[in-house]
């Protein structure tokens, strides 16, 4: 359809108004395998199926992945020197991250996973920023800025690109913040990353903070990239992360059905549509099903029936108001308005379908389209007799369930015809048994 076609059928609200200037362009950081993985629901998937996310999120054009803290021990030494070496040596378009605390034995690790597998591994290393923290952790800002000189210093001295995050920085004082971001600029930081460790900001408070580290950035005259990490806390991380977009943060983080510690990270599904659907960004998303697939079965996260984009339900409709509006933009040859007319995100975007399924608040159309779409006859018996019982029940009702109905009444019918057949002459009958 045309751009003049659409702006007739859809008024959107969304372009009154004051309407943020996204800017184009903005990168993405996958959090899931080392993030997301800090849930202790979560259970931590073998290597071979974190190799495999990393296939999946270079196909979704993610920009760069946290492979892992592989200070942590051994085990995660290994499997962030093996996804390292996976995206040298076959060139994905994907770049490695590893977290480290502000010490030399977390950043170590990072250097040898880096010098075997012979790419560079961005070093993210963190400290705590926010008072509350200080003063539970009995820390000081002095001691925190010299545990920010000594760690961004040993980083670059060893060759690897460093992003300096600052845990709970939506809670730390601008005086606070000011320091530590200016000391690790100084000392080499190519990127800085604000933090919302603990779910607090509200867009209005993100907005607030991303121009203020770009006044702290500008006044030290040094390019820096902004790195905006958020969790969902109170629900707000998909505004937060597209206030922080508007504001000027040029790179943002999520994990995968958005896992991670307590109510967890940033949803990486429900963020790349919102990209894409804003006009931010233009990736395809056809295996973003896939993607979030294998999370859920390899880290043990189960999808709730009603979650957007992925969700069983997500495009899926048992009410025979919603039914009969997409079957009649079918009718009309347009599979662009059957997949809009009840649904503000395309199911082909993610590479689904819109699917009609038969249950108590169901109509005529629901049946007709579920038997057409599986090659069924459109009987008026078949019509009449699934719904009756769809009426009659609690839920949709099970496919098996309707094509034993079907069968059913089609043997019926064919039983029903042959007995109205006229009975054969007695000539007719001594023809057949001379036969």
């Amino acid at each position: 359809m045309t751009d003049w076609q659409i702006e007739q059928l859809i008024f959107d609200w969304n372009l009154e108004g004051e309407v943020p200037a996204y800017p184009q362009g903005v990168m993405i950081t996958d959090e899931t395998l080392r993030d997301g993985l800090q849930s202790p629901s979560i259970i931590h998937p073998p290597i071979q199926d974190k190799v495999y996310l990393l296939y999946l999120m270079n196909d979704l054009g993610i920009d760069s992945a946290d492979i892992g803290l592989p200070g942590a021990g051994e085990r995660f030494k290994y499997d962030v020197t093996v996804l390292a070496r996976e995206i040298a040596n076959h060139r994905l378009n994907i770049r490695p991250n590893c977290a480290a605390r502000t010490l030399e034995a977390d950043i170590i690790p990072i250097v040898e996973a880096s010098q075997a597998a012979g790419i560079a591994i961005e070093a993210a290393v963190f400290i705590g920023s926010s008072p509350i923290r200080q003063y539970a952790e009995g820390w000081t800002v002095e001691w925190l800025q010299q545990l920010t000189e000594r760690a961004v210093t040993f980083a670059v001295h060893h060759g690897l690109p460093v992003m300096f995050v600052t845990e709970d920085t939506t809670r730390a004082h601008p005086d606070t913040l000011r320091r530590l971001y200016q000391t690790a600029i100084r000392c080499g930081a190519q990127r800085i990353c604000v933090a919302d460790t603990v779910g607090h900001a509200t867009p209005e408070g993100t907005r607030a903070l991303i121009r203020f580290i770009k006044e702290v950035i500008a006044e030290t005259g040094a390019d820096v990239g902004i790195d905006w990490h958020g969790h969902r806390d109170r629900g707000l991380s998909i505004p937060n992360t597209l206030a922080a977009i508007a504001a000027g943060a040029t790179r943002v983080h999520a994990c995968a059905l958005g896992i991670g510690e307590r109510s967890g990270n940033t949803p990486m599904e429900v963020l790349l549509v919102n990209l894409n659907l804003l006009g931010i960004a233009n990736r395809d998303l056809s295996r973003l099903p896939e993607y979030c697939r294998v999370v859920a079965q390899t880290c043990g996260a189960p999808l709730p029936f009603n979650y957007p984009i992925v969700g069983a339900d997500a495009f899926r409709t048992a009410t025979g108001v919603h039914a009969a509006a997409v079957v009649k933009a079918l009718e009309k040859g347009n599979t662009w308005l059957a997949d809009r007319v009840y649904c503000s995100v395309p199911a082909s975007m993610v590479g689904r379908t819109q699917g009609i399924e038969i249950g108590p608040m169901s109509g005529e159309h629901n049946v007709r389209y579920w038997l057409k779409s599986r090659n069924i006859e459109t009987h008026p018996v078949y019509v009449e007799k699934i719904l009756a019982a769809a009426k009659r029940s609690n839920q949709v009702l099970p496919e098996d369930e309707i094509m034993r109905m079907v069968v059913t009444m089609r043997r019926r019918l064919a039983d029903e015809a042959l007995s109205d057949q006229p009975e054969a002459s007695s000539v007719e009958r001594e023809t057949s048994n001379n036969v």
